[in-house]
């Protein structure tokens, strides 16, 4: 099993749509997922309650708990789990970076997204864990803005090479309790969710860009 973490001391960055999103993405590649919802707004939750769907599950809990709730959740042969955090440093993200495998830290192309970043790579680096900065709710198309986001998000780290652009997708998804992938199976919003979980799990496998077929469990 393998525990990824949504982690950045900025809201408004897109870390509960994007953890439903890859929830949903990863499900639909036959892995079995589950989210935690540790921010205490519980926009993961709140979308798990509208959702049709019985899977992939969502659940909130104590930041005292995640220790346990991952040791019950690897006993059950679940192989993803995603935990969703707050926008702020509270002892829940803590738990969260050290229990991860990976942590994310989307980022939009911003000056103030970009010096958000800094105290959370402080504290991952303390730790010594594994992350990567996704740029999220981008310009669409090609941007100078993006790239140059890109280019100085490199200097403290490594950056997924599947970014995420600004779509309606991402809101009416969240919305209907749905994945992106689950809205417009064929839109550019899923594509590049596939993408960025594919993405994902092969850094956490070691291997190159696409060069290797993802196995978490």
């Amino acid at each position: 099993m393998k525990t990824i973490a949504l982690v950045t001391q900025k809201g408004g960055t897109g870390k509960s749509s994007l953890a439903v999103s890859l929830a949903v993405a990863a499900q639909e590649k036959g892995l079995r997922v589950y989210v935690i919802d540790l921010d205490p707004q519980g926009t993961a939750k709140n979308w798990f309650e509208r959702r049709e769907a019985e899977t992939p599950e969502v659940a909130t809990i104590d930041a005292s708990q995640l220790k346990a709730a991952l040791t019950a959740l690897a006993n059950q042969g679940y192989d993803l789990i995603l935990l969703d955090t707050a926008g702020v440093n509270t002892p829940a993200t803590v738990s969260a970076m050290e229990h991860a495998d990976m942590c994310l830290i989307p980022a939009r192309p911003s000056i103030a997204d970009i010096e958000a970043t800094r105290p959370t790579t402080a504290s991952l680096t303390k730790l010594g864990k594994q992350f990567a900065f996704v740029l999220n709710q981008c310009p669409p198309g090609r941007s100078i803005r993006t790239n140059d986001a890109y280019r100085v998000l490199q200097l403290g780290g490594v950056v997924a090479t599947a970014s995420l652009a600004t779509r309606t997708d991402h809101i009416d998804a969240l919305a209907l309790g749905q994945g992106v992938t689950e809205r417009d199976p064929q839109g550019k919003a899923a594509r590049e969710i596939r993408g960025l979980l594919q993405w994902i799990l092969n850094k956490m496998e070691g291997a190159a860009d696409g060069n290797k077929k993802a196995r978490v469990a």
